[in-house]
């Protein structure tokens, strides 16, 4: 470790001691770590199929199969996916009241497993499949085993329509809702940690920048530079779990009273 990187560490760890309304803003990094493909990245799925669009997914019969096939595919590798140590670090930092909430582009509902208490799904989860004709809810694992067995789309069970995962997909409004109440906490932020991303997907990528623009610290712990490195109070290019693993020692070292 150089003595750039242990200077990092400390310093993180004593801003995140001060904070009061401290924010952490995910993406993919955070995850490959537990085994889910960055969908960027070799192996990843936007490198194996061309993604369905929400007006393609609801105008045809096709593509909605395509669709269905592309996520029962994916499935698996989300479903047994287990936390790794960067969120259960900032899932006990959020109990011990350092960060307020973690915000998420990731769809894998992996914060919440490992306890987090307060996650803003900006892309919704996998973790669910929704009816865009009733908005009902449901377990995707009948689902699923029922797309598979018969290798035919399965209509809601409680109306007959059409049956989606409770995510984002290209071309689809992000929830209004959601956004906003992720705006207000970046804009109110002391401290936004963005980790695992690489801030070039919008609108989320213009949350880490809101909070500096509205006074507060900025951390991007990311394996590749991003597009708001400059902008960055400190810059830590390394992996996720190990970083913030570092940072949860030196607070746990006997000097983690705040102030």
């Amino acid at each position: 470790m150089t003595k750039e990187h242990r200077d990092n560490i400390a310093t993180l760890a004593d801003w995140l001691r001060q904070a009061r309304r401290g924010v952490a803003f995910t993406g993919a990094g955070i995850s490959t770590e537990s085994g889910i493909p960055d969908f960027r990245s070799p192996g990843g799925v936007w490198t194996k199929y061309q993604p369905v669009y929400y007006d393609e997914f609801l105008a045809s019969a096709a593509a909605r199969h395509e669709y269905w096939r592309q996520k029962y595919e994916a499935h698996r590798g989300f479903a047994d996916a287990q936390p790794n140590d960067g969120h259960r670090c900032l899932a006990e930092w959020q109990r011990a009241g350092l960060l307020r909430a973690v915000i998420t582009q990731n769809i894998d509902g992996l914060h919440q497993l490992a306890c987090s208490d307060d996650v803003v799904e900006l892309h919704g989860t996998a973790r669910e499949v929704a009816c865009i004709d009733c908005d009902g809810r449901y377990d995707p694992e009948p689902l699923m085993a029922q797309f598979g067995a018969e290798d035919r789309v399965p209509p809601c069970p409680d109306c007959g329509g059409r049956l989606k995962n409770a995510t984002i997909s290209f071309g689809q409004s992000l929830s209004s809702e959601v956004l906003e109440r992720a705006v207000e906490l970046a804009r109110t932020a002391d401290l936004l940690l963005a980790v695992g991303s690489s801030l070039v997907v919008e609108p989320a990528a213009s949350l880490p920048r809101l909070a500096k623009q509205s006074g507060g610290r900025l951390v991007i712990i990311n394996r590749d530079a991003t597009p708001l490195d400059p902008l960055a109070d400190i810059v830590i290019n390394a992996p996720i779990g190990a970083t913030l693993t570092q940072i949860a020692d030196v607070m746990n070292d006997g000097r983690h009273n705040r102030p």
